[in-house]
């Protein structure tokens, strides 16, 4: 029955270009791999590796010399790397990255048939391709994921904690949700991003464009919301599913957001001191949460909840879900605070009532103690 389920998503899922848009050829003067019909370049390797469950994989990989993280892009539907080429050069040098983009099986002239399955086995091969061959690390890598290449991209990133980041390109709740309004997963769905995603602990970027009438923008916000690491998202006025590329803002926020996690310093599973500079609205949440912790001053903590309050107000409306969470934790400090007025009372309380009893006591031990003494002295005397 699970192949039957894999075989019909793997018809809806899938669009390979037939014809692919390029072939690889070996040059007679360098012996080296080569896009037909693009001309030989000095900073580009054309790749071919084999996956897990047997397939080969053509890939290609772009040198920048100023790069310090690499792009891994998985690229969307009814496309191949020939007809991405040029963008993936483009992507290179704006971003200063190295990047690698590869085909998925049954794609371009990767071999096998393209699956759900077929496509994490694929971006595993290319990703030990980055760290066997180029000596690419974890926290330097960003997956970048295009449409139905956002499902191996959430795969891979929620496997990998100290990953440097992910890219979600017009990203799908999962293969189901974008033909039909389903409040659940199914078995039977495929690429059920919105249950993996909270699993990724590095910092996402969203882009989407709000009139995408093949994967509605609905999709990338409820992703976003779902994050753990949020950065700010890219809604682009009118754009589509296709064409998201051409808006300025597009290149701009991009850069904009590996700037930002390069500065960063380098993620640590004990730690999240690295991800807090990405994510600033999680960073005034979580303070008070911690300022709880010092019950001995309750003033103090008091008022850096009521600063971190202001600026969580400056957030976005929906991410305002965490509010419930900062005034629920500002009732139980002042409840605990109460609780510790009300104990301190009791026990001076008793410990007053303890003194003067005792003291009380001794007084009328004291009384008698004092006779005998006078006694004592009258018959020695």
């Amino acid at each position: 029955m699970g192949g039957v389920t894999s075989s019909m998503a793997a018809k809806l899922a899938f669009f390979p270009p037939n014809p692919p848009s390029y072939k690889v050829i070996k040059g007679q003067a360098t012996g080296l791999l080569l896009i037909d019909p693009f001309p030989h370049r000095e900073n580009v390797d054309v790749l071919k590796f084999q996956t897990r469950r047997g397939n080969e994989i053509v890939a290609v990989y772009v040198r920048h010399p100023m790069a310090t993280s690499t792009v891994l892009y998985s690229h969307g539907n009814a496309t191949d790397i020939g007809q991405m080429y040029e963008l993936f050069i483009e992507l290179s040098i704006h971003l200063r990255v190295n990047l690698m983009g590869y085909d998925y099986s049954g794609y371009g002239q990767s071999s096998g048939k393209p699956s759900e399955h077929n496509t994490y086995a694929d971006i595993e091969a290319a990703y030990k391709c980055l760290e066997e061959r180029y000596g690419a690390k974890q926290e330097d890598i960003i997956l970048y994921g295009q449409s139905v290449g956002s499902g191996p991209t959430v795969d891979l990133a929620a496997r990998l904690p100290q990953l440097r980041a992910i890219v979600l390109h017009s990203p799908i709740l999962s293969g189901l949700r974008v033909m039909y309004s389903v409040k659940r997963s199914y078995w039977f769905d495929i690429y059920k991003n919105i249950d993996k995603i909270p699993l990724v602990k590095c910092p996402v970027l969203v882009i989407h464009g709000t009139c995408d009438e093949v994967v509605d923008c609905s999709h990338g916000k409820q992703l976003w919301l779902l994050c753990q690491e949020k950065y700010e998202p890219l809604w682009l006025k009118g754009g589509n599913h296709c064409n998201l590329e051409l808006y300025p803002e597009y290149i701009r926020h991009l850069n904009k957001f590996i700037s930002t996690i390069e500065k960063a310093p380098p993620r640590k599973l004990s730690s999240r001191k690295s991800t807090d500079c990405v994510e600033r609205p999680r960073h005034s949440v979580e303070y008070p949460r911690h300022s709880v912790d010092y019950s001995e001053l309750p003033r103090k903590s008091t008022d850096k909840r009521e600063k971190s309050r202001r600026s969580t107000d400056r957030r976005p409306e929906k991410l305002r879900l965490n509010d419930y969470k900062l005034n629920n934790s500002d009732k139980l400090e002042k409840f605990r605070i109460s609780v510790d007025q009300i104990e301190r009372s009791r026990r001076s309380v008793e410990y007053h009532h303890e003194r003067s009893s005792r003291r009380s006591v001794d007084h009328q031990l004291e009384k008698p103690r004092r006779s005998v003494d006078w006694l004592d002295r009258i018959r020695a005397g």
